[in-house]
């Protein structure tokens, strides 16, 4: 009786998850991605130089409108600000607010491999 009842569980779930658009799909990844954390790693280029890198991030999120769901033209995020790029928090680096803006110098996140 558990074991079918638990089927039939699974089932509704993965029969939502396919009926859901892919925005949604994505929004549930980054829903559980950002309950469980991960552990970023943001760096921004002046063109072939890395001049900032930001580390410990655990989500990187879109702004959107205050009014309507437009999204803005910008990333935030808060992460250790990583002053001489060892990719280690050294004493005296503290965890900062940052925003990005899609218009300025590219940049890079990725989740940190060590």
């Amino acid at each position: 009786m558990y074991d079918s009842m638990k089927m039939i569980a699974v089932a509704g779930v993965l029969l939502l998850a396919v009926g859901c658009t892919q925005e949604t799909q994505n929004k549930l990844s980054r829903a559980i991605q950002n309950w469980t954390g991960t552990n970023g790693v943001l760096e921004i280029y002046a063109g072939d130089k890395l001049v900032r890198r930001f580390i410990e991030i655990d989500k990187l999120t879109t702004a959107t409108a205050t009014q309507g769901l437009a999204s803005r033209p910008y990333r935030f995020g808060y992460g250790v600000f990583d002053e001489n790029l060892n990719m280690h928090r050294d004493p005296g680096e503290k965890k900062v607010y940052f925003e990005i803006s899609d218009y300025s110098t590219p940049y890079v996140f990725f989740e940190n491999p060590y």
